[in-house]
């Protein structure tokens, strides 16, 4: 890891801290919480999550509005208008929102419109997206390619570092195998692998790990008990109506319960989940 200049970690207590905004860090001993939808299918859809979400609490919404499918006749999301319902919602309820870029092109209107971006596991290694990415100002969550080597992950983030964007958050999402159980196989060995490697904080996704609803909460569990600084879970007012990814997805109160059973974990680690206000701010 010699060549990882700016992302290898220097000493033990190396840790960096991501401000999300004035409230929300992550690599601290706040674990962070991201949910939402695979894809953005409508205003009412996203007021419905967020609404329920911000009791969890949620602290970062998720949502795609760019979707990288692997058939070309699938739903390729709803791009800037669903750009315009994520601000809309992260406004209306006070909650940031994240979401993927795909190409050069499209970083311009979701920076426009996003706290916080996204680099699927398809484009990790697109290395013209990575270095644009790093002069975008923005957060960005970095997706562990279908079969990319821990370097290869840690490399891909310089890539970001290198073009001046210290906020890099790495996201294990599960890697390919021959065993087809699961969607993918979580690589928790991984994660506390990048842990001892890299200061930049680890969240884990264990919804496109799993691929079964059933599957997420056991692996978001493990997750946190190996160290990572967060989850990103997917999950639907309707899960079996959704437009995509509907098996993995959990139901909204199936998100807010997988949130309150990660506590005793968290706290077993030395984290922690926040307390939801008692009034979650809603602006009207």
């Amino acid at each position: 890891m010699s060549q990882a200049k700016l992302a290898t970690k220097t000493h033990p207590e190396h840790q960096t801290q991501i401000k999300i905004n004035e409230q929300i860090t992550v690599g601290g001993e706040n674990l962070l919480i991201v949910g939402g939808p695979c894809t953005v299918e409508s205003l009412e859809q996203m007021e419905q999550v967020a609404e329920q979400l911000i009791k969890a609490p949620v602290q970062l919404l998720r949502g795609g509005v760019y979707k990288p499918r692997t058939s070309p006749y699938s739903f390729q999301g709803l791009g800037l208008e669903g750009l315009k319902i994520l601000q809309g919602v992260s406004q209306r309820y006070n909650v940031p929102v994240v979401t993927e870029v795909m190409s050069i092109p499209q970083i311009e209107s979701v920076v426009a419109y996003a706290d916080v971006l996204q680099i699927g596991s398809r484009n990790m290694q697109n290395f013209e997206l990575l270095k644009a990415i790093g002069q975008a100002g923005k957060p960005v969550v970095l997706k562990r390619g279908l079969a990319a080597t821990l370097e290869e992950f840690i490399m891909a983030a310089e890539y970001i570092l290198a073009h001046g964007n210290p906020d890099v958050i790495l996201c294990e999402r599960g890697i390919r195998s021959f065993d087809s159980f699961t969607r993918n196989v979580l690589d928790l060995g991984g994660v506390v692998g990048l842990k001892q490697l890299t200061h930049l904080p680890i969240i884990v996704d264990p919804s496109h790990a799993a691929g079964k609803r059933e599957l997420v909460e056991p692996l978001a569990r493990a997750a946190v008990a190996c160290g990572a600084d967060g989850i990103m879970v997917e999950c639907h007012p309707e899960p079996e109506k959704s437009v995509s990814d509907a098996r993995q997805a959990l139901s909204l109160a199936e998100m807010i319960q997988l949130v309150e059973n990660l506590r005793p974990v968290a706290a077993s680690v030395g984290r922690k989940v926040i307390e939801v206000a008692s009034e979650p701010l809603v602006c009207v």
